[in-house]
């Protein structure tokens, strides 16, 4: 195969079963596929009939005496692990699970902070068959609970304490509770202070070998929130999400010897599974994992770190950026930041503000390039990017998320599922066969995989995102389809306005929602969070509105606030925002981050009840 990108796509998309078969050889396999590619839309099966285990990819064929692992503490302390310490930790916690009777299929539930010994028992799950569902440790009770008892998990693995900036938070407590609350559930407990999980100095008597597994029985479940208030359970195929997660990492980082990949994502999201674990893992490279909140002890944290640590590349959410944007530049200018190559943006849309501050401000000329990437849990992280630099040919621009990586063919379709012409904004999907990138359903509920994804236009996948392709095929994503804002027959997306509003020299976050109004249907709504130490005048957004869109954007309300209510992936919650704007309940918030910023909103709004209307 060619090494550059039009190359490889071409090859991919008219021949998926050889081009993966190729990619795939480059691994480790204990047993080859009897057919690359099985089933049909919506359950394709990939390497199907093969036998092969991740970790050994990920640390068995790798030199031992190599950097795999750094993981820093917000108290200053550095720790570092060869591939060679890393395996012999993770042989250590297979005997202990094997130990505890966990084997081939079984599903194990972590709810753990972002420690190194999260990272080991997360490869030690998998070493032995099973199927791990990691529960990010900010939720609680109920939503642990919920998960626990719908991946069937027979183990729940948690530490006794995690850090928050600075303090200690308990998760024993939430995770007891859960265990009780669910029933049948064995609970493993870490503890940090002893560096030791409970059980571990009897468990012994066993090599810690992999077991080998086919590539399409399950790795992983991961849960997103769903429309219907219940979490979807994605879960992904040992070795077909191996065989992704390895090359596209490849084509994006072209990992170097001593290359450090520093992922800011926490491990209980798909970009923390991809980027700050499997794939770096699997391409020989080393991983940074900082455990605390991105400005604490100071506003510095990440920066200071990547003088200290000297990563290749930064992982990082715009929600991140937005909030270290508010302390201003002389935080990160005081640090050097020249080994950084790539700085990733990803999760949601960075817009041109934050992508502006990380080109000043971290990249400032040193030769870096800041690129934003797009994808879902539902496809192991990200799907279109520029080229990076492990595959030429995708120049960044501005704006775009780049073009289908290889496997991918990604079209726009307007509401019937008729392409669009470039330029025309419409219903983001993907044509079959899809690649080893997705997952293999909604675990336990084949319907809802195929309701969710595959019905709204038969034949396609719905991402559920709204964009457009300009004339050289560079993707540029608005957001979600359900946050489209039609105001009088037009169709707007929270992006542009939202854009349009960051572009005002004081605004570092904003968001944009729709609202009914009695004459004209439906108007906007705009939330403003104006930087640290400055005062923002609803007139100034509105005047930068109506300047850029005309008389097409109503504006009913402009809100200044200190913060958006976001999920705890960063997020911002639009339904929250319309709800609360609209007078209505905002429902459920058992993925909030901080419900206190519901009410500020909620105050907000009740201080300019009846004072003015804006139109």
């Amino acid at each position: 195969m060619g090494s550059g990108y039009y190359e490889l796509y071409k090859e991919s998309v008219e021949n998926p079963g050889g081009f993966w078969s190729s990619v795939a050889s480059e691994l480790h396999w204990h047993r080859r596929w009897r057919s690359a590619l099985d089933g049909a839309a919506p359950f394709f099966r990939w390497f199907a009939g093969g036998e092969t285990n991740i970790t050994y990819n990920a640390l068995d064929r790798h030199p031992s005496d190599r950097l795999a692992f750094v993981w820093a503490g917000s108290d200053g302390r550095v720790e570092r692990y060869t591939y060679g310490e890393v395996l012999e930790r993770v042989r250590r916690y297979v005997c202990l699970l094997r130990g505890l009777g966990v084997g081939r299929g079984d599903r194990v539930t972590v709810y753990m902070p972002m420690v190194p010994e999260t990272a080991f028992i997360l490869l030690a799950v998998a070493r032995v068959g099973a199927v791990h569902s990691v529960v990010f440790s900010g939720f609680g009770v109920h939503a642990l609970a919920e998960r626990i008892k719908d991946s069937g998990s027979q183990l729940l693995i948690s530490a006794d304490f995690m850090y928050r900036r600075g303090k200690r938070v308990g998760l024993l407590q939430n995770a007891e509770d859960a265990a009780k609350r669910v029933g049948g559930v064995q609970l493993l407990r870490y503890f940090r202070e002893e560096r030791r999980f409970e059980g571990e100095a009897e468990a012994g008597g066993c090599a810690g070998e992999p077991t080998w597994v086919e590539a399409t029985e399950p790795l992983f479940i991961l849960y997103t929130s769903g429309t219907t208030g219940k979490p979807k359970g994605l879960y992904h195929g040992h070795g077909q999400y191996m065989v992704w997660a390895y090359a596209h990492t490849k084509w994006l980082f072209g990992f170097k010897p001593g290359d450090i990949l520093f992922s800011t994502a926490d491990i209980g999201w798909i970009n923390g599974h991809t980027y700050g674990l499997y794939g770096p893992l699997l391409n020989g490279s080393a991983v940074l994992w900082y455990e605390d909140a991105p400005d604490h002890p100071h506003p510095g944290s990440w920066w200071e770190l990547v003088e200290k640590i000297r990563p290749a590349f930064i992982w990082l959410a715009p929600t991140a950026v937005r909030l270290l944007m508010r302390y201003g530049e002389e935080w990160v200018r005081r640090y050097d930041t020249s080994s950084l190559k790539l700085v990733i943006s990803a999760g949601e849309i960075l817009g041109h503000e934050p992508w502006r501050w990380l080109r000043d401000n971290v990249c400032r000329g040193h030769g870096c390039e800041v690129i934003e990437t797009w994808g879902q849990t539902e496809n192991s992280g990200f799907i279109a990017a520029p080229g990076g630099l492990g595959l030429g040919g995708i120049r960044y621009k501005q704006g775009s998320v780049g073009l289908p990586y290889p496997g991918l063919k990604i079209s726009v379709v307007d509401d019937k599922g008729v392409k669009t012409q470039p330029g025309v904004k419409g219903h983001v999907v993907v044509e079959p066969p899809t690649p080893p990138a997705f997952a293999l359903g909604v675990w336990g509920d084949p319907e809802r995989w195929v309701q969710t994804y595959w019905n709204k236009f038969p034949g396609l996948y719905y991402t559920g995102d709204v964009g457009y392709y300009d004339e050289e095929g560079y993707l540029y994503i608005l957001g979600r389809g359900d946050d489209v804002i039609k105001v009088a027959g037009h169709r707007l997306a929270p992006a542009e306005i939202e854009n349009v509003v960051m572009s005002h020299p004081h605004v570092v976050e904003a968001a944009a929602v729709e609202v009914p109004d009695e004459v004209r249907g439906s108007v906007l709504a705009i939330f403003a969070v104006p930087k640290s130490g400055f005062k923002v005048e609803a007139s100034e957004i509105l005047e930068l509105v109506k300047r850029e869109f005309g008389p097409v954007a109503v504006v009913s309300r402009v809100f200044i606030v200190e913060r958006l209510p976001k999920t705890r992936t960063g997020k911002i919650m639009r339904r929250v925002l319309r709800a609360v704007a609209s007078g209505s309940l905002p429902g459920d918030l058992s993925t909030l981050e901080d419900e206190a910023s519901v009410e500020e909103i909620k105050r907000a709004i009740e201080e300019l009840k009846g004072a003015w209307r804006l139109s």
